[in-house]
């Protein structure tokens, strides 16, 4: 009698765990489903940017491992998107060249970008005295010699979406702007501002989220 009882609860116990799977199976599919639509209805994409020009006050080495630069640069970020808007959490701006930093973190402050929306920003992003690589200062000298150098400006910080009154949580931003600057060349474009040299670039930057 009692293996008949024992028979009788494990079989209901096996219709009751049965039920829960297909229950949270169907829950999931119905919030993936609902992620896929909105997804589709709102098509979100990501921020595009791009470096407009540099101005360049100051760039040159010191000792064959020492960098100074003192640059402002005009980068503009626009939002693709009609239904999503952006708010961006601090971003610190730097730039780097050969992969090495050779300024130091410029912060532009937390901004609401809404949609369809641009932004403009032109920081400074200055370095006294950076130590590098020594074949970096030697191929920054040489750089210059041949007229024309290469740097990589960089904005890292975080974004969160909004749409509606939804906000998102926070996610991790990589910004990089490549910036061919003809400084020294002879057939350069720059215009000479006071002490300073501007050059027009309009170089789009690749961005990761």
């Amino acid at each position: 009698m009692s293996d008949k009882v024992c028979s009788h609860h494990k079989s209901k116990k096996r219709k009751i765990l049965r039920r829960c799977c297909a229950g949270l199976l169907i829950f999931n599919f119905i919030i993936l489903f609902l992620i896929l639509l909105i997804w589709a209805i709102l098509q979100p994409k990501k921020p595009r940017f791009t470096i407009q020009d540099a101005t360049i006050f100051n760039l040159n080495v010191s000792a064959p491992n020492v960098i100074s630069t003192t640059v402002q640069v005009t980068v503009n970020s626009h939002n693709p998107n009609s239904k999503i808007g952006v708010y961006y959490d601090k971003l610190d701006v730097y730039a780097t060249y050969h992969s090495q930093q050779i300024t130091y973190y410029t912060v532009i402050p937390p901004v609401y970008q809404g949609h369809k929306d641009v932004n403009v920003w032109s920081p400074f992003i200055y370095g006294v005295n950076v130590p590098v690589a020594p074949y970096n200062g030697i191929a920054l000298a040489q750089d210059q010699t041949n007229g024309a150098i290469r740097i990589t400006v960089k904005i890292d910080g975080r974004v969160k979406w909004k749409v509606g009154t939804f906000v998102s949580g926070r996610y991790h931003l990589h910004i990089s702007c490549p910036a061919n600057i003809p400084l020294g060349n002879s057939k350069n474009t720059g215009v000479i501002i006071g002490n300073a040299v501007k050059y027009q670039l309009s170089q789009s930057c690749s961005v990761s989220v």
